[in-house]
C-alpha cells in the first residue's frame, strides 16, 4: 500500500522552518540592508491628558519586509502563493515608537502572512500611550500636534532601513478608519523620513505627525456662555448706587455663584503644569475685579456710617439736660453710664433763664453744626473719590470683557479656517488622484 501524501501546506511550512534561524537577519549578502516598509492608520483618539502631557491613540500598524530565506516555487506546492507563519518563529525587525510610555490593550496577533517571493506582512492594532507637548492656552479651540516616531532599537541604517508603504499624500489625508464621533477630530497625519545620527551609529526613522483639534461646541454651551452671562450680571451691579447696602448683598451673591460655577467646571478645564488656558486667566481676573469692587463697597458703607453717626446727639442732649438751679446740668447718658458729660456741655454754672445761659446753648449748637458740616464735607470728598474709582473699575471690567469676547471670536475663526483649509486640501488631493 502506498503511503498517503503529506498535505502541501504542511510540507511547505516544514521545509521553510526546518533549517531557518530567526536570530540571523534574512539576507544572503550581509552588506545589503533590509528595508522595512511602514504604514500607520489612526483609528481613534482615546484620551488627551494635558496634566501629564500624554496622548492615548488607537492605531493600525502595518510593516512589510522581504525575508530571502522564506521564498518558494508555488508550482511545487499545489500553487500555494501565501501562507501564515508564527511571528515568534521568524526574524522580525525591532521597530519601536520612540515616544511611547506604555502599550496597553493591544491584542496579541501571533501570525504574519508570507508570500512565495518572501514578502512578509505584519499588521496589528496598537493602543499606544505616548508623550506629547500639549498646548492648552487656546482651550477649547486648541489644535494639538503629536508625533509618533518609528525606528529600530539596535540596527543601524546599514542593516535596517525604513520606507513608506504608501505615498505620503495618501497617508496625510486618509481618514477612512478614524472614528469621527469623539471629542477630537483628525485633521491630518503628515510623515517625514530622517536619519538620526548618534554615537552608536546612524539610525533610520519615520515620524508621523498626528494633527488633531478639539470640538468646542460642548464647552461653548456649558462653559463659555454661562461665564459670559455671569460677567454681564456682575457688570450690571455697577449701576447700583455705591452707598446702597443692597449692592453688597448682590455682589456677594454673584461671588458665591461664580465660585460654585468654577468648582463645578473645574473638571472640564484641562490642567497643565506648563500653560494655563486663557479662559482660566480670564476667570481669575474677573474674580479679582469682583472682590475689589465688593471690598470697596464695604469700606464705603462703613466709612459713611462712622462719619454720619459721630457726635450727632450731643447738643440736643445738652438742651434736654437738668435745668434745676440747685444742681449742675448733666447729660442723661453720662448719668446712666457714670462718666462725665461731653466737653461741649461742660460750661460754667449760670442762672437759669439768663441771657448768658442762652448764649452758651447757642454756642453749643453752633459748634455741633460746624462739626457736622466738616464731617459732611469729608464724607462727600470720600464719596466722590470712591465713585471715581467705581467708574474706573467699571470701564476696566467692560474693556476686559470686550477683549475676552474678541479673543474668543478670533480663536473660533482660526479654528474654523483650519477646517476649511483642510477640506480644501482634501478636495485637491482627491481630484488629483482621480
Amino acid at each position: 500500500m502506498p503511503h498517503p501524501r503529506s498535505p502541501a501546506l504542511y510540507r511547505l511550512t516544514k521545509q521553510l522552518l526546518q533549517k531557518y534561524h530567526k536570530a540571523v537577519r534574512p539576507v544572503h549578502d550581509w552588506t545589503e540592508a533590509t528595508t522595512v516598509y511602514l504604514d500607520v492608520l489612526v483609528h481613534a483618539i482615546l484620551d488627551v491628558d494635558a496634566q501629564n502631557q500624554k496622548l492615548k491613540t488607537s492605531i493600525w500598524y502595518h510593516e512589510v519586509w522581504v525575508d530571502e530565506f522564506l521564498s518558494w516555487n508555488p508550482s511545487m506546492f499545489d500553487e500555494i502563493r501565501e501562507i501564515s507563519l508564527p511571528l515568534s518563529a521568524i526574524w522580525a525587525p525591532d521597530i519601536i515608537i520612540n515616544e511611547f510610555v506604555e502599550i496597553e490593550g493591544s491584542p496579541d496577533l501571533p501570525y504574519v502572512y508570507v508570500n512565495s517571493s518572501g514578502t512578509i506582512k505584519n499588521s496589528k492594532p496598537i493602543q499606544v500611550v505616548s508623550t506629547c507637548g500639549l498646548e492648552t492656552y487656546a482651550f477649547p479651540f486648541d489644535i494639538q500636534n503629536c508625533s509618533l516616531t518609528f525606528s529600530s532599537v539596535l540596527h543601524t541604517v546599514q542593516d535596517v532601513d525604513l520606507a513608506f508603504l504608501r505615498s505620503r499624500e495618501d497617508i496625510k489625508h486618509d481618514k477612512k478608519e478614524f472614528l469621527n464621533d469623539s471629542e477630537w477630530e483628525l485633521l491630518s497625519v503628515s510623515s517625514t523620513y530622517s536619519i538620526l545620527q548618534s554615537g552608536a551609529g546612524d539610525f533610520a526613522q519615520i515620524q508621523f505627525n498626528v494633527v488633531i483639534r478639539r470640538r468646542p461646541l460642548v464647552y461653548v454651551v456649558n462653559l463659555l456662555i454661562p461665564s459670559i452671562f455671569l460677567m454681564l450680571v456682575d457688570l450690571g451691579s455697577f449701576y447700583l448706587p455705591p452707598t446702597c447696602r443692597a449692592r453688597i448683598v448682590f455682589k456677594t451673591s454673584v461671588l458665591v455663584g461664580y465660585t460654585v460655577f468654577r468648582v463645578n467646571m473645574s473638571d472640564e478645564m484641562p490642567r497643565s503644569a506648563l500653560s494655563t488656558p486663557l479662559i482660566g486667566v480670564f476667570f481669575t481676573v474677573c474674580m479679582a475685579f469682583l472682590v475689589i469692587s465688593l471690598f470697596k463697597s464695604i469700606l464705603l458703607v462703613r466709612f459713611l456710617h462712622d462719619e454720619w453717626s459721630h457726635g450727632q446727639e450731643w447738643p440736643l442732649l445738652c438742651l434736654r439736660g437738668d435745668t434745676d438751679a440747685d444742681g449742675p446740668r448733666m447729660d442723661p447718658r453720662a448719668q446712666l453710664a457714670g462718666v462725665p458729660e461731653p466737653p461741649i456741655c461742660r460750661e460754667p454754672q449760670v442762672q437759669p433763664g439768663s441771657l448768658k445761659e442762652v448764649w452758651f446753648q447757642l454756642k453749643s449748637i453752633s459748634t455741633y453744626f460746624q462739626t457736622w458740616e466738616q464731617a459732611d464735607r469729608k464724607g462727600v470728598k470720600w464719596l466722590a473719590l470712591l465713585e471715581r474709582l467705581d467708574r474706573l473699575l467699571f470701564q476696566a471690567y467692560a474693556i476686559l470683557l470686550g477683549l475676552y469676547t474678541v479673543t474668543l471670536c478670533s480663536l473660533w475663526a482660526l479654528w474654523g479656517s483650519s477646517s476649511t483649509l483642510y477640506r480644501a486640501e482634501c478636495k485637491i488631493h482627491t481630484s488629483s488622484v482621480s
